[in-house]
């Protein structure tokens, strides 16, 4: 069952709030019945590690939201030989595209499990279940309804907003219209604002407890990205969610930019909340598609090539330790369209992850981290006119990397800062599926892609990117289309 292939660190929170011989006894919630689900502590515990599980079980998460962030904009390009990745790359997505249902069908799945555990936690009377911990309960579970619920309107725009289990079958009841765009942000806003009063800061000194799974630090973070994406953000709820953040007792701190990738210290003060793969039957696939030939140890051509714009951007700024912490260059045997036109050529390789462990390494992704936070806040404060405390968040970011405090003229204005912390951003968050968000945020996506240069050295082109106002949001899969007629598709 998929349930028990979540990590080892997401099942041990069941151990931290349970007698040992509790935990030993817990069972799949595959074998429980409609008349005995969801009765006893260790049910709706196992209710939750289900929903948890969804960071790994949908693609989404594991690696396609590189796909359509990274790839989809001026970061990468597709690399490999699949058809549908091109497509993704070169901005031509249609409703048939496979991706499109398997991520909206698994990203609704995710949520459902969630309403799930939030219907039936309350209900529960076994005495060993604490009022306490049925709190904790539902604020973890209304996170992750809310982050997969920013993820669907980000991706799609307005959505189907279902905060209750579907039990009928009728067609009124699963021919669910799409809510609008504000309706959507201001449920996600709700479940978190109510997810912050229930949830801890910590759940005591393990770290892979609280990297694994909601606190009210990782409610807070997620608000502040909420807030100041949505089409017209609250710049004051950004602040005011960090600087909750800020005052956690977990203490979250910036740590030396090379050990985030490292391999080697995950669960740090700068994780916020992150996917605890362990390799294995635990693993990420995810870095075998991407690392060069001397590391997965094949020679098919990778995926997800770090673009000439990107290389260029990090040379330029002189970001030498963000860049070796993110890229790596190797000569391969194939030929890479806008790399070198011969085989042999070096090329550059998605590196933030390290190991590629035959598709099963314990690389990871950072849900939330802090750095991407101090960004926002600087984002949140220039914004805000609030120049001078801007400034002193972007260079937090920068001198860690030992680049230079922001000089008077790069601080001069509110537009001249604004495109400094959207630039500083894509070095920062390279390859952790940011990019699209920030550009459609920052009003430049149509002005980006449009002026980007890239050249196709197979014809010596230039690649015409095309981009229009409908290609912002994807189209709503047309297998979704076929069964609910309620729904309207994006424009196309």
């Amino acid at each position: 069952m998929k349930i028990y292939k979540l990590t080892i660190l997401i099942l041990f929170q069941i151990f931290f709030f349970s007698s040992c011989e509790d935990y030993l006894d817990l069972s799949p919630i595959s074998e429980e019945t409609s008349g005995n689900a969801y009765e006893t502590k260790n049910q709706i515990e196992a209710a939750l590690v289900g929903a948890y599980e969804s960071f790994q079980s949908s693609e989404y998460y594991v690696w396609d939201n590189i796909l359509f962030q990274d790839v989809r904009s001026d970061n990468n390009y597709a690399g490999g030989d699949n058809p549908e990745i091109f497509q993704i790359d070169l901005l031509g997505i249609t409703p048939t595209h496979s991706r499109l249902f398997t991520h909206w069908s698994n990203i609704y799945n995710a949520i459902s499990k969630a309403n799930l555990v939030i219907e039936r936690v309350d209900l529960i009377s076994d005495t060993t279940l604490t009022d306490e911990r049925k709190k904790q309960i539902t604020g973890e579970a209304l996170f992750l309804r809310a982050y997969h619920y920013f993820t669907l309107v980000k991706l799609w725009g307005g959505v189907p907003l279902i905060t209750k289990t579907i039990v009928s079958t009728n067609a009124e009841d699963v021919n669910i219209a799409r809510a609008s765009i504000d309706e959507v942000y201001t449920q996600i806003i709700e479940d978190l604002e109510i997810a912050v009063t229930l949830l801890p800061d910590t759940y005591g000194n393990d770290a892979s407890i609280n990297k694994a799974r909601a606190t009210s630090g990782a409610a807070n973070a997620l608000g502040a990205k909420v807030e100041i994406q949505r089409p017209t953000p609250n710049y004051t709820k950004v602040l005011n969610f960090i600087d909750a953040l800020e005052n956690s007792e977990a203490n979250y701190q910036l740590i030396e930019y090379p050990k985030l990738f490292d391999s080697n210290n995950y669960n740090n003060a700068e994780s916020i909340i992150e996917i605890q793969y362990l390799g294995g039957n635990e693993g990420n696939y995810g870095p075998q598609l991407l690392l060069p030939p001397s590391i997965s140890g094949d020679s098919w051509r990778k995926f997800v090539t770090p673009s000439v714009d990107i290389v260029n951007t990090f040379n330029d700024e002189g970001d030498d330790i963000r860049k070796n912490a993110s890229i790596l260059f190797e000569s391969v045997n194939w030929v890479d369209e806008y790399w070198g036109n011969i085989s042999g050529t070096s090329i550059p390789f998605s590196y933030k992850w390290k190991n590629a462990n035959g598709f099963a390494s314990a690389d990871r992704q950072y849900l939330l981290r802090l750095g991407d936070i101090i960004l926002i806040k600087a984002e949140a404060l220039n914004e805000s006119n609030q120049l001078s405390q801007a400034v002193i968040e972007v260079n937090r970011i920068r001198n860690r990397v030992a680049l230079p405090s922001l000089t008077q003229a790069q601080q001069s204005s509110k537009d001249i800062l604004r495109n400094i912390i959207l630039k500083e951003r894509r070095l920062e968050l390279f390859l952790e599926g940011h990019r699209w968000d920030d550009l459609i945020r920052n009003k430049q996506l149509m002005t980006t892609m449009n002026n980007l240069v890239e050249i196709d050295l197979r014809t010596g082109n230039p690649i015409n990117y095309n981009i229009t106002e409908a290609k912002k949001l994807l189209p709503i899969p047309q297998q979704e289309m076929d069964r609910n007629p309620a729904l309207v598709q994006n424009p196309l």
